[in-house]
């Protein structure tokens, strides 16, 4: 079934993560969750960024663009976190698999790769498949 995405999904999915699965590390997110996720974060964070810039350009204050931008990093640090291990367990991963990150040049390339990746159909070791209604209840055998 053909899901139509708008912002008012895009911004509910965003505000989802915030408010029922802030230190969730356990289940499976779906890449349309994390996909969304992130284009959220960088659409609050590039007109964050610019106004902290021009505040601190404004007001000569050093310090205002990096406390700005830390606090919105910081706070969304912890749901990001958990997003990409939730992410990881939809395609059968530990969430541990996250340090394969670390490996310079290709870790991030492995990593993108895992996340473009569909997920498990059907209950995987880590619970059920997010898609399952969309897919109609069909589970792999």
């Amino acid at each position: 079934m053909f899901h139509l995405l708008t912002f008012s999904n895009m911004k509910e999915n965003f505000i989802d993560i915030l408010k029922n699965h802030y230190f969730d590390l356990e289940g499976r997110a779906r890449r349309k969750e994390f996909w969304m996720f992130l284009l959220w974060y960088f659409i609050l964070y590039i007109p964050i960024y610019i106004i902290a810039f021009v505040l601190t350009y404004i007001t000569e204050v050093a310090y205002i663009l990096p406390i700005v931008v830390g606090i919105f990093c910081l706070a969304l640090i912890a749901p990001s976190f958990s997003l990409v291990i939730r992410r990881l367990h939809d395609i059968g991963k530990s969430g541990w698999y996250w340090l394969v990150g670390l490996i310079p040049f290709i870790g991030g390339i492995i990593l993108l790769v895992w996340y473009c990746t569909e997920g498990t159909i059907g209950p995987n070791e880590y619970g059920p498949d997010p898609k399952a209604a969309e897919r109609g209840g069909v589970v792999a055998q």
